[in-house]
């Protein structure tokens, strides 16, 4: 069994200039630095909570993955992301029990780290992605 921490939990949001002021002022949280992911069409914040992190996310274009979730569904939790020691392990291990997966092989995601989803059909209706972050 891999060990797995709490990275983040992910909303999606329409936009950031707004989502920020009002989560800061709302929760007395300070949000970390903006960045671009093009490969996820999306730009982000990772917002510090205890342990781990609040992360809002906001579509670069109506067409991609989180464009199409805010057109389906509006903002609100759209993943929860685990921190895992090895991607490739974990990936491994969620095939072996069945799991689906949404990325057959981790990419570059925020902060540099190597990233990839778990289908929500796999757990609840919860899309998952796992993290292994940069050393």
């Amino acid at each position: 069994m891999l060990p797995y921490n709490l990275d983040h939990v992910a909303v999606a949001v329409a936009e950031l200039d707004e989502a920020i002021p009002r989560f800061e002022a709302l929760y007395g949280a300070v949000a970390g630095d903006r960045e671009r992911v093009e490969t996820q069409g999306v730009e982000e914040v990772m917002i510090p909570v205890g342990g781990s992190h609040i992360q809002l996310i906001a579509p670069l274009d109506e067409d991609t993955p989180v464009g199409r979730f805010l057109d389906k569904r509006g903002e609100g939790l759209h993943h929860v992301a685990l921190a895992v020691p090895n991607i490739e392990a974990a990936l491994v291990h969620v095939r072996a029990v069945g799991g689906r997966l949404v990325d057959e092989e981790p990419r570059i995601g925020g902060r540099g780290a190597l990233i990839a989803f778990v289908h929500p059909k796999s757990w609840g209706g919860t899309l998952v992605e796992l993290v292994e972050l940069p050393l």
